[in-house]
């Protein structure tokens, strides 16, 4: 199991590279860093439950995603000063967008595609 969380944290931590990049340089599309957004939550969750049927953690993922999509409705002062700082925009997002959701859901899918070939990779080598 630890070498499977290797190899997930490995991926996540490339994932957010990929994303921040995706931020950084304009030439990306913005959803393409909203599918990485949602392939990374999915992939953290593999970290903590690398044994777990794909199927859970995808669900697990679209409903963390989902909800801090929605949670982009609430508007406090001291959540929305979260939200202004470099960490609070990257995690918890600033504006609701229903196209969002439709990212989220493709990143999940994504997600899923990555690890059922790894998986495959792992069983072919054993």
């Amino acid at each position: 199991m630890l070498k499977a969380r290797l190899k997930y944290g490995l991926l996540t931590c490339l994932i957010i590279i990929l994303g921040l990049l995706s931020r950084k340089f304009t030439v990306f599309p913005l959803w393409l860093g909203d599918v990485l957004w949602a392939t990374m939550i999915y992939f953290i969750l593999r970290i903590f439950y690398p044994v777990s049927q794909f199927w859970n953690i995808a669900i697990a993922s679209i409903g963390i995603s989902f909800a801090i999509e929605f949670s982009q409705l609430y508007k406090a002062p001291w959540l929305d000063n979260i939200r202004h700082t470099f960490f609070g925009r990257m995690v918890l997002g600033e504006t609701f967008l229903w196209g969002d959701l439709l990212s989220y859901t493709a990143g999940i899918l994504l997600a899923i595609l990555i690890d059922v070939l790894m998986k495959k990779g792992l069983a072919l080598k054993a």
